[in-house]
């Protein structure tokens, strides 16, 4: 297997690994609401929807999401919702990071990595 490669263009930052992962594991349910739920819940970390949708515009030019619109609802106030998926190029920034990360918890004690 190649090794990931990452350069300035495609590193991740923190925070857009975490959206990143959160869309993965909502799948067809991503979408604002729950992937904002999903970070605070399992990261224990508030996420502001303002950071959110910066992170979902910054993640889509980036081409490692893409998104669509879903039909208005009354719930909502007749607003629609914003699905996400993530791309192969977001896969990929995705290995890379998590091959970092790796890399880096190798040199550790156990008790550490």
């Amino acid at each position: 297997m190649e090794t990931p490669k990452a350069d300035k263009r495609t590193r991740l930052g923190e925070f857009e690994e975490i959206v990143l992962l959160a869309i993965l594991r909502l799948g067809d349910n991503a979408y604002g609401v729950p992937v904002r739920r999903l970070i605070e819940t399992e990261t224990n970390r508030r996420a502001s929807f303002g950071a959110l949708y910066t992170t979902f515009d910054r993640l889509e030019k980036k081409g490692y999401i893409s998104s669509r619109q879903g039909g208005a609802t009354t719930d909502r106030g007749g607003r629609s919702k914003r699905y996400l998926t993530v791309e192969g190029a977001g896969l990929e920034a995705l290995r890379s990071s998590q091959y970092a990360r790796a890399n880096m918890l190798s040199g550790l004690q156990p008790e550490l990595a």
